[in-house]
């Protein structure tokens, strides 16, 4: 489904369902270098399950025109942006890796628009290794392999795929070969260059649910629980077989915890 957010061109999954007013809604926030299909589980779900969803792709990311945002703060004025369009007056938010963050602060600069929030593979502070930010500016193929290997679990080059035909590192490659020039090294500063993470947190008054990867070596579940213990009432969820790519990795895993939190719809 199109839209337009600061007279530029947004796609978003729908589901292939028109919005309506009276339906609760979900939306979700790809990660770094990402896009909508990162949730196509999960999101199509809900989407069959009398939720509105809208599984976004960010500016500069997909179907959407860019330029990539720069910020944090800027992706989060932007969620809020596209729900005024639409005429979305409260929603959950579902975000992974850099859409956890983006979720974060629009939770902390809008309460009045988020019901309850999710934060899949999240940690802060959200650094990234200089090498990797060197890469990913020069635009050098390396950038991809290093998000693709440390975004899975150490198993999933072994096989196991939960998707029978379906090849995870190939998935990743791909999405982030379509990329243009400069978007991966957009996101990947975004999210070493957030500063707010503990102070957006502490604002937070709506539900959290925090979905961890036990084999996650980008953003480790160890490195959680201060942020986790900022929001009053947040709970997590740890999920033993996956790495970072959680609803790829464990979609079924992934799904039975954002239907627990929620609700089946």
């Amino acid at each position: 489904m199109l839209f337009e957010v600061q007279k530029k061109k947004v796609f978003a999954y729908a589901a292939a369902h028109e919005l309506d007013a009276k339906k609760p809604s979900v939306v979700f926030v790809h990660g770094a270098g990402l896009d909508h299909s990162w949730f196509g589980l999960q999101s199509r779900y809900f989407g069959y399950h009398g939720r509105n969803v809208l599984a976004v792709d960010l500016p500069g990311h997909g179907r959407s025109d860019g330029p990539p945002l720069d910020s944090i703060g800027a992706m989060a004025q932007w969620i809020f942006e596209l729900l005024h369009s639409v005429k979305i007056e409260k929603a959950s938010l579902v975000g992974h890796s850099m859409g956890a963050l983006v979720v974060l602060e629009c939770a902390a600069r809008y309460p009045e628009l988020v019901e309850r929030i999710a934060l899949l593979g999240v940690t802060y502070p959200m650094k990234v290794s200089d090498a990797f930010l060197d890469a990913a500016r020069r635009n050098d193929h390396a950038a991809y392999d290093m998000a693709t290997i440390w975004g899975h679990g150490a198993q999933v080059p072994l096989g196991g795929n939960p998707n029978p035909g379906m090849w995870m590192y190939g998935d990743a490659l791909a999405r982030l070969a379509r990329l243009a020039p400069g978007v991966l090294h957009n996101d990947l500063k975004a999210c070493n260059d957030y500063a707010a993470g503990f102070e957006s947190a502490a604002k937070v008054r709506c539900p959290a649910l925090f979905i961890l990867g036990k084999r996650d070596v980008m953003t480790p579940a160890k490195t959680v629980k201060a942020l986790q213990e900022k929001i009053a009432g947040a709970k997590a969820v740890d999920l033993e077989p996956s790495g970072h790519s959680l609803m790829a990795e464990a979609p079924d895993a992934t799904l039975d915890a954002l239907i627990g939190f929620l609700g089946p719809g």
